[in-house]
């Protein structure tokens, strides 16, 4: 499992005082004013950064982060991931799994036939899209719905699934 999780990333600066502006990777944004510290992997070193002050503004949030306290020491984290450790992340619910830990597990159809690796995941609003990628490059797209979806194990980094009739 991972160890590490990317929370968002750092996008541009925010006013003169040095607060900077991260495009979220979570689905509760709320998490950034609990968290405290942050590491924030700048030219592929990771720093370790406690977090002042948390603001939102539209679909980002601020950042007002120790020792940056103008615009030009903020503009040198643009561009920079924000990540945190498993242990700082929220506890989910029953059934309900961190996309990193489902990224790259094998998946199979309910009849053992093997459709390749999950290659990415994303939101569409109503639900999930897993994207599977085969040997060969070709993607086929799963609905996240408990008819598809029949099992995700974690620990066996393996998903199974129902194809539904049309689906591939």
């Amino acid at each position: 499992m991972q160890e590490y999780f990317e929370i968002g990333q750092i996008v541009n600066t925010h006013g003169v005082k040095g607060h900077v502006k991260v495009k979220p990777f979570t689905d509760d944004v709320t998490q950034f004013e609990t968290l405290g510290k942050i590491l924030v992997v700048k030219n592929k070193e990771t720093i370790e950064m406690e977090i002042e002050e948390v603001k939102y503004h539209k679909d980002m949030i601020l950042l007002k982060l120790k020792g940056i306290d103008d615009m030009t020491e903020a503009e040198r984290y643009k561009g920079c991931y924000i990540k945190i450790h498993r242990s700082q992340a929220r506890q989910l619910e029953e059934g309900h799994y961190f996309i990193a830990d489902i990224i790259g597990s094998d998946v199979y159809t309910d009849e053992g036939a093997y459709l390749g690796k999950v290659d990415d995941i994303y939101n569409t609003g109503s639900n999930d899209i897993y994207v599977v990628k085969d040997e060969l490059g070709k993607q086929i797209l799963l609905p996240g719905i408990k008819d598809v979806l029949l099992n995700i194990d974690i620990e066996n980094q393996k998903v199974t699934v129902h194809l539904l009739k049309g689906l591939v």
